[in-house]
């Protein structure tokens, strides 16, 4: 799942932008002024270059909080967001697959029906009870917080198919472990993301995802105990997001954000800063009161940080035939203070999973490096015969739209290619499997193997469920014995 609502590839209009780049250029610039004092509530603010820098490390630091905000916003927040599901503490069982439709999150899988819930941990913890799923069936539930941490996982990787009981904690909570409870989670954030993903293997399967579904129940602990609740924790009184406030209100909306998510040692140095230009607890950031100098060097120091988060997320990993193949997603541990590759995660694909979950190679280009454009060519994709993703679950090839990172509409509803299809799909007279990523149909005898594709720009994202660990394997990442084969051009 990608969150759409700050892709902020466009920090301010592009006039805005050259206006002030090109003011900037004098010799008495505003930039190059660092004695210049402003203030925001009577306190100084950093000279202008200062400013700048802490800006743009500020971007790098707080885009995936600002992304899991405004997503949690649109999902569980207001009641008038089109992506609206249900009241936080709530699950809510979509029993379907994504489309087009789907916009609340960039990049979205259409593999998966979604059991999505956001939980509020500062009055207690909350108990997930799992159902018994059937072997060979592929389920996950992913556990997300604030931070756009992965502290935890339960389900077929993790847990077994079995059924079991476990515990959610926030930051704060000192408390027993009740008995049955199988296994603790520990957030760091009051605030979590719960992601359930059940495998669907075709149309007419979904009544028996919808059974799986019903039987998961998310409660909190004292329910589960049947015993009185605790007081309540204090009302929100959240700040509005969504698209267009996130991207010309970032830091307001970091600001606000970031009273919900507790300091850890590593961030110690990048909140000091943000402090400085008036953004953390306590505060209050708001840039009508900068002046314009300041304002000036904010936008300077995004548009910065964003053309790093960018770079990252087009040459993080290891780029294998046009495929980047990395691993970008974890826990604290994992990212250990590195903010741009937890910026690139969340930019490249919020709410994404862990490599042992899932892998994600990911292509706008050829093999040759030219860009997939489905306006000016045809394409096609060749697995040689044994050669297909190697996982322990399933694997799929999903399209989107190179400028948005939505799922296209297309005149046979398909938004992916994945391994349940395989029985229905056609093998060339060498065992290999070919897809046909072009936005015509290949005519009927191939449309089994088309991949429908935007009149436009393409990006395409591959996924491994569960990747096998053992060769052939895409693990480790970007160093694995099995490599993506190259997109090539038709015609």
């Amino acid at each position: 799942m990608k969150l759409k609502s700050v892709r902020l590839t466009a920090v301010a209009s592009i006039a805005i932008l050259l206006a002030l780049i090109s003011s900037c250029a004098k010799k008495d610039d505003a930039v190059s002024q660092a004695e210049k004092v402003d203030k925001i509530n009577g306190v100084a603010v950093p000279g202008i270059e200062e400013t700048k820098q802490i800006a743009q490390e500020g971007f790098v630091y707080g885009l995936p909080l600002v992304m899991y905000y405004t997503s949690a916003y649109e999902l569980f927040v207001d009641p008038a967001s089109s992506q609206y599901k249900a009241p936080i503490g709530k699950l809510t069982n979509e029993a379907r697959v994504f489309t087009y439709k789907d916009t609340a999150v960039i990049t979205p899988n259409s593999d998966t029906p979604y059991s999505l819930m956001e939980i509020d941990l500062r009055a207690e913890p909350t108990v997930i009870s799992l159902p018994a799923v059937a072997k060979g069936r592929y389920y996950s539930v992913q556990l997300t917080d604030a931070n756009t941490f992965n502290y935890g996982y339960m389900g077929s990787r993790t847990t077994g198919n079995g059924p079991g009981d476990y515990m959610i904690v926030g930051p704060d909570w000192k408390g027993e472990t009740p008995a049955h409870i199988k296994q603790v989670f520990h957030s760091s954030t009051p605030f979590s993301v719960v992601i359930f993903r059940t495998q669907l293997f075709n149309a007419a399967d979904m009544p028996n995802v919808v059974k799986i579904q019903a039987g998961y129940k998310v409660q909190p602990l004292s329910a589960y105990l049947k015993q009185p609740a605790p007081p309540a924790p204090p009302a929100v009184n959240w700040l509005k997001s969504d698209a267009e406030i996130a991207k010309s209100q970032f830091f307001e909306v970091l600001d606000f954000a970031l009273q919900y998510v507790p300091p850890s040692p590593e961030e110690k140095d990048i909140r000091a800063k943000l402090a400085s230009i008036g953004i953390g607890a306590g505060k209050q950031f708001d840039m009508k009161d900068l002046s314009l100098e300041h304002k000036a060097a904010v936008l300077l120091g995004m548009k910065a940080g964003n053309d790093a988060v960018d770079k990252y997320v087009a040459s993080g990993g290891a780029v294998i035939d046009g495929w980047n193949v990395g691993s970008f997603f974890g826990d604290r541990a994992f990212y250990n203070g590195d903010w741009l590759m937890r910026a690139a995660a969340a930019k490249g694909g919020i709410f994404g999973n862990s490599a042992v979950e899932a892998m994600y190679p990911l292509t706008r280009v050829t093999g040759a490096g030219e860009t997939l454009d489905g306006s000016k060519h045809n394409y096609t994709l060749t697995f040689a015969k044994g050669s297909l993703p190697p996982v322990n679950a399933f694997w799929s090839v999903t399209m989107y739209d190179g400028k948005t990172q939505f799922l296209i509409e297309n005149p046979i509803n398909r938004y992916l290619i994945n391994s349940p299809m395989l029985p229905g799909m056609k093998t060339n007279p060498d065992g290999s499997l070919t897809l046909y990523i072009q936005k015509d149909s290949p005519g009927k005898d191939k449309e089994a193997n088309w991949l429908p594709a935007p009149n436009g720009p393409i990006y395409l994202v591959m996924r491994l469920y569960w990747p096998k660990e053992t060769p052939p394997s895409i693990l480790p990442a970007g160093k694995g014995t099995w490599q993506p084969p190259a997109v090539i051009a038709a015609s």
